[in-house]
């Protein structure tokens, strides 16, 4: 059976749901197929949905402060709320502590661009301003396993302070909230169908294939999460891509409270991050810092989904050698995603050189906060591209509507220079 679509989206996570709402909202007819049974069950459900603004380019840093003022107007952004409920952002503050790997001077500059409020912390206003924070420094990371990782404290770490940071108590449900809005516009939904193969004739994507459906379509958009690559090859448009993207399992550990009201704390002195949670429990994730492997999967569907206590571990002590007040269970207690992960850890909103097919990939690890504009920016590189100019040749400059900042949304090119990004799960 063949029917058609004007926009077909393969991934209905946080971002795949984005953009089919904005597309529907700008009254494109769109489906969305997802292997799965619903929205964000994949790598969105196991984001630590942390919404902070340091990122290494000026596009990144606008995107995610443009993302906050949705977040923060949430029901605004959708037009209307979920059978009567909604996500939740959750104000907290944010603390970068310094590290070698990020250049706090460019970063206090890129906040000063976007008009971000911001304040630089010497260690002494660490300990007045968060207590139950020890912010000694122990640069470069080193493996929970060694002896080096139990040496003393050489010295002391200032931080940069956001005070618009925070989390998004549900990520899943974001999803959710999203799809529910853009089903208001139009917009439809295919669940536990995966993509088999997508069509071409004369040198465009003109549909796409599952076991049951074949759907054509003016607009392919490939949002498939860790699956990404797979469907890159099938639309056979991998090989040009300077930038690619892999499967990355990935383990966010929970730990009792320690009595303090913590703010998102990015830690890359020691390799690892955390945030409160809302019943006041410690979310711990990893940095990804040097001294640890990374767990790459050449399938995305095959992986331990049990957390492990090396990870535990890894991630637990980092945050306690931080949080010297917490206690570290002997029993793990996280949850497991494979994330979809770019070679210089900043993702791919881009046209491909195949006509009506584009990406949103890569988006792991940092751009949850960023989806509430990520639909925006794919409606207007595919809007450009229709109307006939080169996204390659005059990258979209996009102004975002709530902040009114200028973006050049080349910086996400398939094809840009890894070179100009911190290279790191940062972005």
């Amino acid at each position: 059976m063949s029917t058609g679509r004007d926009v077909v989206v393969i991934g209905a996570g946080v971002i795949g749901c984005s953009i089919a709402y904005s597309f529907a909202k700008a009254g494109r007819e769109v489906l969305v197929i997802d292997r799965a049974k619903g929205p964000g069950m994949g790598s969105t459900s196991a984001s630590s949905a942390v919404v902070r603004f340091n990122y290494s380019t000026h596009t990144g840093v606008a995107a995610a402060w443009e993302s906050r003022q949705a977040w923060s107007m949430w029901e605004d952004h959708l037009g209307g709320t979920d059978d009567g409920a909604l996500a939740r952002f959750h104000l907290t503050g944010g603390l970068v502590l310094d590290t070698p790997e990020i250049d706090a001077a460019t970063t206090c500059r890129l906040f000063e661009q976007v008009g971000i409020p911001f304040e630089r912390w010497t260690a002494r206003d660490i300990r007045d301003r968060i207590p139950g924070l020890d912010p000694a420094r122990y640069f470069p990371p080193k493996p929970v396993s060694s002896d080096e990782f139990w040496s003393p404290a050489d010295g002391e770490l200032g931080g940069i302070w956001t005070p618009d940071s925070g989390f998004v108590d549900d990520p899943s449900f974001a999803a959710h909230n999203l799809m529910v809005a853009a089903r208001r516009h139009g917009a439809e939904f295919e669940f536990g169908s995966p993509v088999v193969a997508i069509e071409k004739r004369d040198q465009r994507a003109v549909g796409v294939r599952t076991p049951t459906e074949r759907y054509s379509c003016d607009v392919l958009i490939n949002v498939a999460g860790p699956h990404s690559t797979v469907i890159n090859d099938m639309a056979g448009v991998t090989e040009e891509f300077r930038i690619r993207t892999r499967p990355l399992r990935q383990e966010v550990h929970e730990l009792p409270g320690d009595g303090h009201d913590h703010p998102l704390v990015a830690d890359l002195d020691l390799g690892t991050y955390f945030r409160r949670t809302p019943a006041g429990n410690v979310l711990v994730g990893g940095a990804e810092p040097a001294c640890d492997p990374l767990q790459w999967l050449e399938d995305p569907d095959e992986f331990k989904t049990i957390p492990s206590h090396e990870v535990y571990e890894a991630q637990a002590y980092r945050a306690a050698r931080r949080l010297p007040d917490l206690v570290v269970p002997s029993a793990p207690r996280g949850v497991v995603g494979v994330y979809d992960v770019s070679s210089d850890w900043v993702p791919i909103y881009d046209k491909t050189s195949l006509g009506g097919y584009f990406v949103a990939i890569g988006t792991s690890g940092n751009q949850f906060k960023n989806a509430p504009v990520v639909g925006e920016f794919l409606h207007a590189i595919v809007s450009a591209t229709e109307a006939g100019i080169d996204h390659d040749q005059n990258p979209v400059e996009y102004k975002l509507a709530r902040t009114g900042v200028p973006v050049d949304l080349g910086d996400y090119s398939r094809l840009r220079d890894p070179a100009r990004t911190a290279g790191n799960v940062m972005g």
